[in-house]
């Protein structure tokens, strides 16, 4: 039931009083008119009444609960449920269809939609506006625009219905017509009107209640209402509260109706952002270009740990020390020597070392080497293997491909030497200069897909397959096509004899393959240990490597190797990881290794390990010899097979003690080519065995340089360790060259990621302020409807929401707005940087960047709004509703 009553209620504005000790009383059934002249308080007893406005003194009863303690929180509750609005410019929200201006209400108070829309409907419905649900209230009459007002006061079924001015701003027609709904809704609920118009007060409302100065001085029929009993309290309910969606809708609604406005606003929000993802797109480009500057690097220059290794480092140092300026240890009174060759030869000598790579393997493989292999991208171990191939098609004339005899022959003597001298120190197209064009392919798929393109076929995979690598200019050096026997050997030859005898050396023409020429190509490839056969009758083994029938032969059952693909460095790879024209796979080098352990060259020397297969008599034979007298003779025959001591004793028996002494030492001599200090392991490495726990080398590839620092960290941290346990043989030396070439790398990388933080900071200052800025000029803008949104009960929190959304909204816009432009903008400056600096996609957005950028860009602006949305939620509702 709604009632009302006021007992004393004075409202003071400074010192002036707009409603002087007014009582009175109203009821439901009530349509209550408040006549008097402009000032007289109507409107302020009307909006402390509405809870838009508080009283300074005395007390308002709505049904029968006292306001003295009511909270802001109560207040809005009151509003939104017990109170409705009709002002006299109908004070609707122009963004928002009829039909959501009649269900704003109710979202307020958490109907659910299909509930709000029911309600919303049926009270258009009864202010006959069923037809107009979809129009916006510019599309309406004015009598149109107060009943959808009426509407909207009514859908939440309140009590109290108050109406300033309601048709002040209509024709008399229309007013009727207005004023007929109003008594008819007064029926069931009180209803107060604020009018000027007493004719239409007379004719229509069931008391008058004249004010002046904010006195009443008249009513026409007072009503006595029981007093309530003391310590009532409100009747608990739900707290008003506007969703985060309502508010998005209201604020979007908004936006839509400036499109151009909130494009702009919308695009100077983005400048930042643009400025900002600019940045980022050339800082992660530049990052992404050094990383792969340092991953290709580090695969061209991996910490390599050899068997025998020494500190280039020291030597370096020693070199510039000798040619800096050192602190003088002599007077400049006369000139002395700078013994520099003999300081770096003591320096060359002490810093030899010798690596025990077999602990060192089993620590990296051991649990407690995992740090260094989680810190590596590979760890490759090197064994001494020697490929023998040899050029598939020439079986009558034997082309040994692998390693090759063309360097050997091509700096014979005279010119062709002098020239090999000068060039033999550089590396010609893939180390062919070097004498070997052939290497194993190391290091990930991917940077090894990341370095090469693939020209014509395919990656080789098995371990018979190998590919050709050319340079950047699809070339191949001349040198190298002669070893591998795509160009006629015998021309070079035949250069090579017209230099000898100081002839013009006649002109070769530049050749041309085909890719389908070089992917037909194939090789024959023999293991070390394949050049040993057993002799049977000398009970020994035989080198037959320089046997041409046997090479033939073998040939037979060699193992093919397939070119199957054509390579070709990546022109924006800045290093590829070795020189050569022939790559093959670590399958390959396994393949020989096994081979070569199950021959039977190899287990007959392993099965004997004093015994040198080759001469059947002992290692230390050389030794022996040495002593070797007339007295130990016969101790020394002893040791030989039974077949050796049967000849000796026959020709000691014709020759005599002394010469067959002499005899014995001449056929030693001839049967190790004079090599009688041969040992069991320069045997097994010339059958090419590999012990796997013992490599010659250790090659560690970081993926960059803070891997590599972290690498040698390790190592250090291992040579403590070893140090610590009194092992100082088991210390490892290194080669880090590129740490001695790029030790400064790091440090700039650094000052340009501050300098571009720096920048970017700057950016997100000036964004920013400029977000705060135009939220503040959107709270100027929606004033009105911050005092509409009060005054059907939206709380102080409701209004930060509403501005919060609108912020979100322009900062989400900002943010795609400045992420697209940047992606524009990102074509024409590839393309500037492609032609300058031939580097291609360096200015790239990352799309984790691109994520990040809009959501900062909706936090800065929802963070620059918080102090205008603050500013909007204290606004005085009784003010906002007067603005226009």
């Amino acid at each position: 039931m709604g009632t009302l009553v006021l007992e004393k209620l004075s409202k003071r504005y400074g010192d002036a009083l707009a409603v002087a000790d007014v009582s009175l009383n109203a009821k439901q059934g009530d349509l209550v008119a408040l006549l008097g002249p402009s000032g007289c308080g109507k409107t302020t007893m009307l909006n402390i009444i509405g809870g838009l406005d508080r009283y300074t003194s005395g007390n308002l009863f709505i049904n029968d609960v006292s306001t003295t303690a009511f909270r802001d929180v109560d207040w809005d509750i009151y509003r939104n449920t017990s109170i409705g609005f009709i002002f006299q410019n109908y004070n609707l929200i122009m963004h928002q269809t009829v039909l959501s201006n009649v269900e704003l209400a109710m979202t307020l108070a958490g109907i659910s939609r299909e509930e709000r829309r029911r309600r919303a409907v049926a009270a258009l419905e009864k202010v006959g506006l069923s037809d107009q649900i979809k129009k916006k209230p510019n599309q309406l009459s004015g009598g149109q625009m107060q009943r959808v007002a009426i509407a909207r006061s009514l859908v939440n079924n309140p009590d109290i219905l108050l109406a300033d001015e309601p048709t002040g701003a209509l024709d008399s027609e229309t007013s009727a017509s207005i004023m007929e709904l109003l008594r008819e809704i007064a029926r069931d609920r009180l209803v107060l009107m604020v009018t000027h118009n007493a004719e239409l007060a007379e004719a229509c409302s069931t008391r008058i209640i004249r004010l002046l100065d904010g006195r009443v001085i008249s009513d026409t029929n007072p009503v006595e209402i029981e007093a309530a009993p003391a310590g009532v309290k409100p009747p608990r309910r739900k707290k008003t509260s506007m969703s985060f969606l309502t508010a998005l809708t209201l604020s979007l609604n908004n936006l839509m109706t400036k499109k151009t406005r909130t494009v702009l606003t919308a695009f100077a929000g983005s400048i930042g952002i643009i400025g900002i993802a600019l940045i980022l797109s050339l800082s992660s480009g530049m990052n992404n270009y050094i990383a792969r500057i340092q991953k290709d690097t580090m695969s061209t220059y991996p910490i390599q740990i050899q068997s025998q290794t020494m500190d280039f480092s020291s030597m370096m140092n020693t070199m510039m020390d000798a040619r800096g300026d050192r602190s003088l240890k002599h007077e400049r009174d006369a000139v002395y020597s700078n013994n520099i060759v003999t300081e770096m030869m003591s320096t060359f000598t002490a810093q030899v070392t010798y690596n025990d790579l077999e602990r060192f393997k089993a620590y990296i493989e051991s649990d407690e080497g995992k740090e260094i292999r989680d810190a590596a991208d590979l760890i490759e171990y090197a064994y001494d293997i020697d490929l023998h191939v040899y050029k598939s098609d020439a079986l009558d004339e034997l082309l040994p491909v692998q390693p090759s005899e063309m360097f050997n022959n091509f700096g014979a003597n005279g010119a062709g030497n002098a020239f090999a001298m000068n060039m033999r120190g550089m590396s010609v197209m893939g180390g062919a200069m070097s004498g070997s064009a052939w290497a194993e392919l190391v290091g990930s798929p991917e940077t090894l897909e990341s370095q090469y393109d693939v020209v014509a076929g395919r990656w080789p995979e098995a371990y018979d397959e190998i590919a050709i690598v050319v340079s950047r200019r699809n070339e191949i050096s001349d040198i190298t096509l002669y070893s591998l026997g795509l160009m006629d050997p015998n021309e070079l030859e035949s250069i090579m004899d017209a230099l000898r005898k100081g002839q013009a050396t006649p002109k070769v023409e530049t050749a041309r393959f085909a890719y389908e020429d070089i992917l037909r190509q194939t090789y024959k490839l023999v293991p070390q240990s394949s050049y040993y056969t057993f002799d049977e009758a000398e009970g020994v083994w035989l080198d037959r490597s320089q046997d041409d029938a046997y090479l033939k032969m073998l040939m037979e059952s060699a193992l093919n190797l397939r070119v199957v693909g054509i390579l070709r460095p990546d022109p924006e790879s800045q290093e590829t990881f070795v020189n050569a024209n022939v790559l093959y796979t670590p399958e390959l080098t396994g393949y020989v290794i096994e081979r070569n352990a199950e021959s039977g060259v190899v287990w007959a020397q392993r099965e004997s390990p004093e015994i040198n297969v080759f001469t059947g008599m002992p290692f230390s034979i050389g030794d022996t010899l040495a002593s070797l007298t007339a007295e130990n003779l016969d101790e020394f025959l002893l040791t030989l097979p039974e077949a050796q001591q049967t000849q000796a004793k026959q020709a000691m028996a014709l020759l005599g003690r002394e010469q067959l002494i002499k005899m014995i030492t001449q056929q030693m001599a001839a049967m190790t080519n004079g090599a009688s200090q041969t040992t069991y392991e320069d045997n097994l490495e010339l059958f090419g065995w590999v012990d796997y726990a013992k490599p010659d080398g250790i090659d560690i590839y970081p993926p960059d340089f803070e891997g590599k620092e972290k690498i040698t960290a390790l190592i250090a941290a291992y040579n403590d360790a070893r140090r610590a346990e009194g092992h100082e043989e088991s210390v490892i030396g290194y080669t880090d060259l590129i740490g001695l070439m790029v030790s400064s790398v790091s440090s700039i990388i650094d000052i340009i990621s501050y300098v571009l933080i720096a920048f970017v900071s700057i950016s997100l200052v000036v964004s920013s302020i400029m977000i705060g800025i135009i939220t503040y000029i959107s709270v100027l803008e929606r004033t009105k409807e911050i005092g509409i949104l009060r005054s059907i009960g939206a709380s102080k929190r409701d209004i930060s929401r509403v501005f919060n959304a609108e912020t979100f909204i322009v900062g989400l816009v900002a943010g795609g707005l400045g992420i697209g432009i940047t992606m524009l903008l990102n074509i024409p400056i590839n393309i500037i940087i492609k032609s300058l600096a031939g580097v291609s996609g360096i200015s790239a957005l990352p799309l984790y960047g691109g994520i990040a950028l809009v959501v900062i860009s909706v936090l800065l602006t929802l963070i620059a709004g918080l102090i205008p949305s603050r500013i909007a939620a204290k606004k005085d509702p009784v003010e906002a509703l007067r603005t226009e």
